[in-house]
């Protein structure tokens, strides 16, 4: 059988630099296969993927040695046009891929270029439609879905074609935990019944090993550093080595000093043979220090019997009430479209509840303007693109103050003092252009920081972030949180994040407040991760199977481990803060 895909000693260099972006890629991906890639930002995989699909070099001219084969042809010789007849591209953002005004048009959009006739284009949406579950959205907007409805739209769009080879850029990317299970599920479905060969590229491993993978490749500098089995490559240390976060029940394991074998599984945690380890872990765990009880503050945010509707009878938010107390680092969670966002919007002023109260330090918010509240409430969006209005690193950080006429003495004082912090301060005479993603969202942070907010709500601030660039950002805003006392307040799909980092979590689901505790307690409860479409964290699953008495405690001695290390290994190497 020959390949679908192959790379032989391959290597690619844009053109605008200096040194390849790909080096020696020998790569080959058989018919069927489904194959997740996997690599910190930077590492080449993304290119990778527009080699595959055809962007390079149609899109992105660049020099290539070496051959590269896709469906036996060379994509140089069949143009971009032939590629996207063997090779159909789901993108991270899909709102970049919606064409037509309804669901249906959009899923018809290729067969009609084809001059395919109607009869026949109305049996493969209708197929195509079922195969996908969006058969009752088809006389929908596109722009109205869901993240998770648009997935499934876009996946139908590339189906639609009887593609070879099905490629998912991070599917998982803006995705609730139990939506990109779904996604994660129905990628497998399609793999069985259509029998396309699969590639995913993700940062989220854990999430994508949902269901079984055949291979996993791992891309570092340019070159491919390892390509095996999930329960090979699980059982080696190259994803520590390249920065990319390994399932955490395998790191649990390893800090009980278990050596973990391929024969024993590792892939799934639900079905990994365990009885090896068992008596490590509890070792481990009777060990293992439990957290500390934090002294209880004063109040800084709180939130009284909130109602909110955009139109009457039709509730967005009900009876939503908590305290968050001064200097506390707390997630907000829940599916998308549950109302974690309005809520931010609401406490931020920009719209006026229907009916409850919204406190500060104990005082109603409800008289100040939404200036007087941005000046106490910081609010950073997921994107930075939505923040910046100003070319200059400096300009932009300083725009805040400018606009409230502080003197210009003051404002460079200010902004020189809040770019230390964010460690931007080498960066000051920048274009804001010159930076990378997660710089930017420093400036986005750095701006709101320099006005001297009380509280910073910040809405995925970290979606899209390999693991390096994650735990740069989590840490940075730690330190903000503890040596100046501001209120951290996140909103966040991320399930690690919420465990490592915060010592509460909010969970709306439907508009109502249905859990305010732990993270460790709330994704140990399988009632609540159903309901608000989180997903049970492995460390559940890993000390249930090994029988340990109390697995939100072994979870929660877990994470007062990993911050111990974590800052202990902040110690060592300063220059990383």
């Amino acid at each position: 059988m020959e390949p679908v895909i192959e790379f032989k000693d391959f290597s690619f260099k844009y053109r605008a630099q200096t040194e390849p972006t790909l080096r020696d890629i020998n790569l080959s991906i058989m018919p069927g296969e489904k194959v997740l890639i996997v690599g910190p930002s930077g590492s080449g995989k993304s290119t990778l993927a527009h080699c595959i699909n055809g962007l390079v070099p149609f899109s992105y001219p660049g020099d290539m040695t070496g051959t590269l084969r896709v469906g036996g042809k060379n994509p140089s010789e069949i143009g971009l046009f032939g590629v996207s007849q063997i090779v159909g591209t789901v993108l991270q953002d899909t709102d970049g891929q919606f064409i037509g005004l309804t669901v249906a048009e959009d899923l018809a959009f290729s067969l009609e270029n084809n001059l395919i006739p109607q009869e026949e284009m109305f049996v493969k949406v209708d197929e195509v439609a079922e195969l996908v579950d969006v058969k009752n959205l088809l006389d929908h907007s596109p722009r109205e879905l869901s993240g998770g409805q648009k997935q499934r739209v876009s996946m139908g769009g590339v189906m639609v074609e009887d593609v070879e080879v099905l490629l998912f850029d991070e599917p998982l990317a803006n995705l609730d935990p139990a939506t990109g299970k779904r996604a994660i599920a129905l990628i497998d479905q399609i793999q069985k019944n259509r029998k396309s060969t699969i590639v995913i590229i993700e940062h989220r491993l854990e999430d994508a090993l949902y269901r079984d993978v055949d291979r996993i490749i791992v891309v570092g500098e340019g070159r491919i550093v390892a390509d095996a089995s999930p329960d090979e490559l699980l059982v080696m240390d190259v994803l520590k080595e390249q920065g990319i976060r390994e399932p955490l029940y395998i790191t649990a394991l390893k800090h009980a000093g278990c050596s973990i074998s391929a024969e024993d599984k590792p892939q799934h945690i639900e079905t990994m043979k365990l009885d090896a380890y068992q008596k490590s872990l509890q070792t481990w765990f009777d060990r293992a220090e439990p957290k500390e009880k934090k002294a209880r503050s004063a109040s800084a945010l709180t939130v009284e019997d909130l109602y909110f509707s955009y139109v009457e009878g039709k509730p967005i938010l009900q009876h939503i009430h908590f305290d968050i107390k001064k200097g506390e680092m707390v997630s907000i969670v829940g599916k998308n479209g549950a109302g974690k966002s309005t809520l931010s919007n609401l406490i931020c002023g920009f719209y006026k509840p229907t009916r409850g109260r919204i406190l500060l330090n104990g005082e109603d918010v409800a008289p100040l303007s939404i200036k007087e509240r941005g000046e106490k409430i910081g609010l950073v969006m997921q994107s930075p693109n939505q923040m910046i209005s100003k070319p200059m690193i400096y300009e932009e950080v300083a725009l805040g103050l400018a606009v409230r006429g502080v003197p210009e003495e003051e404002i460079k004082e200010r902004v020189y003092e809040t770019l230390k912090i964010c460690g931007l301060y080498p960066f000051r005479k920048w274009p804001v252009s010159a930076l990378s993603f997660g710089q930017k969202k420093r400036v986005s942070i750095a701006s709101i920081l320099v006005m001297n907010p009380e509280v910073l709500i910040l809405d995925e601030p970290t979606a899209g972030q390999d693991y390096r660039h994650y735990t740069e950002i989590m840490e940075f805003l730690k330190n903000i949180n503890e040596n100046f006392g501001i209120t951290i307040i996140m909103i966040t799909h991320d399930m690690h994040l919420m465990l490592e980092y915060t010592d509460r979590a909010i969970v709306i689901a439907d508009g109502h407040l249905i859990a305010d505790d732990t993270p460790a307690k709330i994704l140990t409860n399988e009632q609540i991760a159903d309901k608000a479409y989180l997903k049970k964290t492995s460390l559940y699953d890993l000390a249930v199977n090994c029988q340990i008495d109390n697995p939100s405690e072994f979870v929660e001695r877990f994470i007062t481990y990993e911050r111990k290390q974590r800052a202990a290994e902040g110690k060592e190497n300063p220059e990383n803060g």
